[in-house]
């Protein structure tokens, strides 16, 4: 088999080994491959590996022997998977690999909002505690996660994460899904109607797919549902998000802040208004990039490369 990886850099900037791949024949490494570069840099190969470079239906008429597209990405939307399918081309992603790292990084969100451990670190280094006349400052109000309620929209593997770790810091935990009926419980999650998990809470995490339906939901009237007081975090999809509303709201106080770690356009542009918002906390897509949690997705990675091989390829997303 000859393999190419179009866009290995952010998998694998040098920490880790792709040499796994040479018990399954010849490769190629790409950092990243420009759209106009994918025909001539796949072309001849069997196996393309991909992340964000797009594969589409134009790209795979012009692959003759191309047999299968695996992903290093939970999410699949690059790939024509219906053209794929047509062609008898598997399509495979790499699942559940990040669970425990994006629920991390929800709560890391939280705390930054509640304990503003950056800004009193910067206020240290410039020297304000050691020209107090006390013991102790602090520079805005602080506050617990105990006792507060948190919203959790969408509630496969991520969500039921973020529940159990917000059930550890003593929180109220309410859930909305597709697949949930409300006014039922799951151990201390409550599930409840989306207008109700919005008035409540008083933090939201997003954990939906990125649909049709789904798209830009977080608008101007699903803000107004919220409070004022309400925090929101998205560790999802970044089109999830209307970006212009949700920079209106964070400037005028009509949410107290938020957390995202996805963006509608990645990288950014310039001029994204969420930039110039000073309550709004910024990752660059972050969560899935701790070193362990990369490694378990070259691992998947690897198994859906040999079940395909053996002829039973596994975690196709496009049966």
């Amino acid at each position: 088999m000859k393999i190419v990886i179009l866009d290995g850099h952010t998998t694998n900037p040098g920490d880790l080994s792709w040499d796994f791949l040479k018990e399954f024949g010849e490769f190629t490494v790409y950092d990243r491959t420009p759209v106009d570069k994918i025909i001539e840099r796949a072309l001849g190969y069997d196996i393309i590996i991909t992340n964000k470079t797009p594969i589409s239906a134009d790209v795979m008429a012009q692959l003759p022997d191309l047999k299968f597209i695996a992903l290093l990405s939970t999410g699949f939307n690059v790939i024509d998977i219906d053209f794929a399918k047509q062609r008898g081309i598997p399509v495979s992603n790499v699942p559940s690999y990040s669970t425990a790292a994006v629920a991390q990084l929800v709560f890391a969100f939280l705390l930054e909002h509640s304990n503003k451990v950056s800004v009193h670190n910067e206020a240290v280094k410039n020297g304000e505690w050691s020209n107090c006349q006390h013991f102790c400052f602090w520079k805005t109000p602080l506050s617990e996660l105990q006792g507060k309620t948190i919203g959790i929209i969408g509630y496969g593997q991520i969500g039921r994460e973020v529940a159990k770790i917000a059930e550890a810091f003593g929180m109220n935990i309410l859930a909305h899904s597709r697949s949930s009926t409300p006014n039922t419980t799951e151990g201390k999650t409550k599930f409840v109607e989306l207008d109700e998990l919005l008035k409540n809470s008083d933090f939201v995490s997003l954990h939906c797919p990125l649909t049709p339906q789904t798209e830009k939901m977080v608008n101007k009237d699903f803000i107004a549902k919220m409070k004022p007081s309400a925090f929101l975090v998205n560790t999802s999809r970044g089109p999830v998000v209307d970006e212009d509303a949700l920079a209106e709201a964070l400037k005028n106080g009509k949410l107290a802040g938020a957390g995202v770690d996805v963006l509608s356009t990645e990288p950014p542009a310039a001029d994204n208004p969420l930039l110039s918002c000073d309550n709004c906390l910024i990752t660059p897509h972050v969560a899935w990039a701790g070193l362990e949690t990369r490694k378990r997705l070259i691992e998947i990675l690897k198994g859906n490369i040999k079940a395909f091989i053996d002829g039973n390829p596994r975690n196709v997303v496009n049966k």
